[in-house]
């Protein structure tokens, strides 16, 4: 599987709309997305983490990646795997996350 780099800027652009509603900040930006991959049928896969195990509103972000992706014409279905392997940190947060959040 190869997604070409303009479908997958297209989605991470997508996903940059899907905010932690903890933190305040986009799952792009904070880090939390792993890898996007979509097969021949349009089935897309996002391997995300989140920023914390016990997170409760796990289910409320899966279903905001998966409405987020559904304007997508190549999207036809989105499957999200919540793994917690490499585990997060905040050094995969990008500059405008840590500037949002006050972190040097």
């Amino acid at each position: 599987w190869n997604v070409e780099e303009a479908l997958k800027e297209n989605i991470m652009g997508a996903l940059e709309q899907v905010v932690d509603p903890e933190l305040g900040v986009d799952i792009v930006n904070l880090g939390l997305v792993y890898d996007v991959d979509m097969d021949d049928d349009g089935l897309t896969h996002v391997t995300m983490t989140l920023t914390s195990m016990g997170c409760p509103l796990a289910p409320i972000i899966v279903d905001e990646v998966k409405k987020a992706l559904a304007d997508i014409p190549d999207v036809k279905e989105t499957e999200v795997h919540i793994v917690w392997n490499p585990p997060w940190t905040r050094d995969k947060m990008s500059r405008y996350a840590k500037i949002a959040l006050g972190i040097q």
